[in-house]
């Protein structure tokens, strides 16, 4: 498997897009203006503290308040609470904790108005950025990630990522963060971290220590709300989090980042400075890498995927609805439960890369095929289960139901990203599906009709406008075909034809 970071930079905004094999698994857009990221902490103030609901609101400069819950205070937010004290005076300059006095951890089941009053100032991290009308979730239980760990101010517990599964390992990790950890801090170890020396990962929890020691000289004679940690660009953020020895290719347009991408790789990973490059060509960089024309098909309502299956994806304030359907594929399985499997397996595939491009969160529920036999449907989940481990956003799986229902549970921490695949309809007012969306349907069904060796000439019939797209230039789609498939297909435009119409005419043997 090879992995790919394709950077697409303007005046405005950076687009990223994360390849896997040539397939398009994730879309990430960072605008000049978005001041809100997941991972900032701010200086804020507190707003309206509510008994009833056991939260108050957070004035972090958004026009909506932030939201803050007494579950996500942490335990040490009455020593948060004396630090900040402490250094917005200026006379506080230890920042190490060394020498800090610590206050008592507070109740589980307490109140918050015995914690927070209206007015104070309290250290804010974002958790979840402002979706719809409601403004972004917060938390004061601090931490700073790393490549290989998270530094956690204010505690002492030592834990390792969940997905290290050698109790070895885990155990030898959790002794080393003990060595090195400084007095005050907690250190989570990171799922990038199996393997690595105590050399790496001191080095790592150096670089955090200097973020927090930065943060807090900002604090003294700060007005609030104020941002004063932001967490790592997007395109360094992608690279912390996910950078491997499968990475093949990191490309961009722009030669700022691509020197700070450089830079960025230097300290976390020396051996692959030399994939990052430039790009050259004339021909735009998400052209080149065909990510345009995989845009335009992931995010319309309609998805095709391999031998005529495809899904449909329905939004709601309340939930995400996907239905699988088997479309016109050729029954080359043994009977309809083996058809069902091998068409829920292609979906599971494709329905985990849809949630991680979409960034869909909140509850999915998936319409697989029925089947019958419980092999099948355990088969199914755990193939589903392999394909959402490589999703970075935390989930949560069940099992099939005996309607072939599974639902999902995916944490939403910043807005869907959404993205228009119509067009104006020419024929008549409205929109209708881009070209590329309709060729994807297309070509979908030429391969089951291809597939049988009876056909012997295939004529497709199509709309002017289609019909000059396909036969356009001398490396045409149609060209394409033939040395796809070693078969002509003649093209007949058809006036009488709407602009989605389309029709297969066959002569057989």
């Amino acid at each position: 498997m090879k992995t790919e970071l394709i950077i697409r930079s303007n005046a405005s905004d950076i687009d990223f897009a994360l390849l896997k094999d040539g397939k398009l698994i994730e879309l990430n857009k960072e605008t000049s203006d978005n001041k809100f990221s997941v991972g900032d902490i701010f200086l804020a103030k507190i707003g309206k503290v509510l008994s009833g609901l056991n939260a108050s609101f957070v004035n972090v400069g958004y026009p909506k308040d932030g939201f803050l819950h007494y579950h996500d205070l942490g335990p040490q937010v009455q020593s948060l609470n004396s630090f900040i004290k402490k250094v917005s005076t200026g006379k506080y300059k230890e920042f190490t904790l060394k020498n800090f006095q610590f206050q008592k951890d507070i109740n589980k089941d307490g109140s918050i108005n015995d914690v927070l009053k209206s007015g104070q100032n309290l250290l804010v991290q974002i958790v979840k950025e402002p979706i719809s009308t409601k403004g972004p979730r917060l938390s004061s239980e601090l931490s700073i990630a790393g490549r290989y760990l998270v530094l956690v101010p204010f505690s002492n517990r030592v834990s390792v990522s969940q997905k290290i599964e050698d109790p070895k390992e885990k155990e030898r990790l959790k002794r080393l963060a003990k060595s090195i950890r400084p007095k005050g801090f907690g250190v989570i170890l990171r799922t990038v971290a199996e393997g690595k020396k105590v050399a790496e990962l001191d080095k790592d929890l150096q670089n955090s220590l200097e973020r927090w020691k930065t943060m807090c000289k900002r604090i003294a004679n700060t007005n609030t709300p104020t941002k004063i940690l932001s967490e790592l660009n997007r395109a360094s953020s992608i690279l912390r989090d996910v950078m491997n020895e499968s990475f093949t290719n990191i490309v961009t347009n722009d030669k700022d980042l691509k020197q700070e991408i450089k830079e960025y790789l230097q300290e976390i990973y020396p051996e692959k400075e030399n994939i990052v490059k430039l790009h050259r060509s004339e021909t735009p960089i998400f052209e080149k890498y065909g990510i345009e024309r995989q845009i335009k098909t992931s995010f319309g309502k309609t998805v095709s995927m391999s031998k005529g299956a495809y899904l449909v994806i329905e939004h709601t304030e309340a939930l995400h609805v996907i239905d699988v359907n088997s479309g016109n594929r050729s029954n080359k399985a043994g009977s309809q439960e083996d058809t069902a499997l091998e068409v829920n397996m292609i979906s599971a595939t494709e329905v985990a890369r849809q949630l991680q491009l979409r960034d869909m969160g909140g509850i999915i529920v998936v319409d697989f095929i029925d089947m019958h036999k419980a092999e099948n449907r355990n088969k199914l989940f755990q193939h589903l289960k392999e394909q959402m481990s490589f999703d970075r956003t935390k989930h949560k799986i069940l099992p099939p139901t005996k309607f072939g229902l599974v639902q999902i549970t995916r944490q939403r921490v910043r807005p869907e990203l959404s993205i228009k695949t119509t067009e104006a309809n020419p024929n008549k007012n409205g929109q209708v599906e881009a070209p590329i969306v309709l060729l994807d349907k297309i070509e979908a069904e030429l391969e089951k009709v291809l597939s049988n060796p009876k056909n012997k000439k295939v004529a497709l019939n199509v709309h002017p406008f289609i019909a000059a797209y396909l036969t356009k230039g001398i490396n045409s789609i149609r060209f394409r075909w033939f040395l796809q498939h070693k078969k002509w297909i003649t093209i007949i435009p058809r006036d009488a034809y709407t602009y989605l119409h389309y029709k297969f005419k066959i002569k057989r043997k």
